[in-house]
């Protein structure tokens, strides 16, 4: 099998129709998730070769509501294993879910780079030199991870959870904001890669402000500089949100970045680059 396929542990049954075209959707989504890992230098290793630093996936149905003793499933993470509820692969549930948790963005591509920056967290920050430095962005782990996800579910996130974090979920736990931003690194930087490939300008006629003019003449890739990709994304936004308003849809990029947001994201990415180097 491919390096993707190795990382899975658990599928659904596939005789059910509906379970092979959410499996097909979540396994296109993951193999761009492997791809862009090994874009960025990170190790992608299963845990059928690596058992201790590897990563699988357990892909799950809902049970039969007739079974009452079963319990419903819960995509999340716990030592490198990754469980993803597949109901996520059907557009009107996850629209459901999305209205429910309050979420101005939810994708399956979305799940997995969450999910997968838990386990990144595990390999390349917990026990290491860059835990201090995490904790002085983030916060501190160490404080009671059920309770805390408790009182978010409870009383929601502060009225100005925006300041400081890059989505209401990131102010639950800093587990959850390390991922919620790692997240978001991947999107930046897969985002400008597609704008590369397709040789993007912007110069807009509107206005002259030298913060919407950008040419994506670079690889994200392979770009040490952080305020380079900052410098490119930021106009990039500007015009995809406008794009949309234009034809009625909301924006497409629905995100604040903030002094602390950017802070936490330039964390991210020296990390990664330190891994590289």
């Amino acid at each position: 099998m491919c390096l993707s396929c190795r990382t899975n542990r658990t599928i659904p049954d596939l005789s059910n129709f509906d379970h092979l075209i959410q499996f097909q959707r979540l396994q296109h989504a993951k193999q761009w998730l492997v791809h862009r890992l090994l874009r960025l230098g990170l190790p992608v290793r299963s845990k059928f070769d690596d058992p201790d630093g590897g990563m699988a996936f357990d892909f799950l149905a809902e049970p039969d509501p007739t079974f009452k003793e079963s319990a419903p499933v819960m995509t999340g993470h716990a030592q490198g294993l990754i469980t993803i509820n597949i109901a996520e692969a059907d557009d009107a549930e996850r629209e459901r879910q999305r209205k429910e948790m309050a979420e101005p963005y939810r994708t399956i591509l979305g799940h997995f780079r969450h999910e997968i920056g838990h386990h990144y967290w595990e390999q390349l920050v917990q026990g290491t030199s860059h835990l201090e430095a995490f904790r002085a962005r983030f916060g501190d782990e160490r404080i009671d991870y059920n309770a805390a996800l408790h009182a978010h579910y409870s009383s929601g996130a502060s009225v100005d959870w925006h300041q400081n974090f890059i989505s209401a979920y990131a102010s639950a736990h800093p587990w959850e904001d390390w991922a919620e931003s790692w997240e978001h690194y991947m999107h930046v930087v897969d985002t400008l890669d597609t704008a590369h490939a397709y040789g993007l300008s912007l110069y807009p006629l509107g206005g002259r402000s030298p913060n919407l003019v950008t040419s994506v003449t670079f690889d994200a890739y392979a770009q040490p500089d952080f305020d380079v990709l900052m410098k490119s994304w930021l106009p990039l936004t500007f015009a995809v949100n406008s794009l949309n308003r234009s034809v009625g849809q909301p924006d497409l990029y629905p995100f604040v970045l903030t002094p602390v947001v950017l802070d936490k994201l330039r964390f991210v990415h020296d990390l990664i680059w330190s891994v590289q180097g």
